[in-house]
């Protein structure tokens, strides 16, 4: 399963993310950011190779429907509602998306 983590720049929660879920889930990662500012700033290519979407907060899910409608149409956004409180692999980001994350991916499976 392809997943793909979004977040604002693409610097703290979705790298994490892409990092902790890389290893020991049988997935392929990847993230990107909404923000033209972002490390990686999210792609039509992006959408189409992700399986399943994470983003970590509404304003995310928002901004890429806005700009991938039809890319999106029949792709699962989950928004996990995780705010831009954490540095990259901060340890209680870590623990928060190893707690939320894995029953999607059950269901998924």
């Amino acid at each position: 399963m392809n997943i793909l983590f979004i977040c604002s720049r693409n610097q703290w929660r979705s790298p994490t993310a892409e990092r902790v879920f890389s290893v020991g889930y049988g997935v392929s990662t990847r993230s990107a950011g909404t923000s033209r500012h972002a490390k990686h700033t999210i792609s039509s290519k992006d959408i189409e190779w992700a399986e399943l979407i994470f983003v970590m907060e509404q304003k995310h899910k928002q901004n890429i429907k806005e700009k991938f409608p039809k890319q999106l149409q029949h792709k699962k956004i989950i928004v996990l509602e995780i705010p831009d409180d954490y540095h990259y692999m901060d340890e209680a980001l870590i623990e928060l998306l190893q707690d939320v994350i894995p029953p999607y991916l059950d269901d998924f499976a």
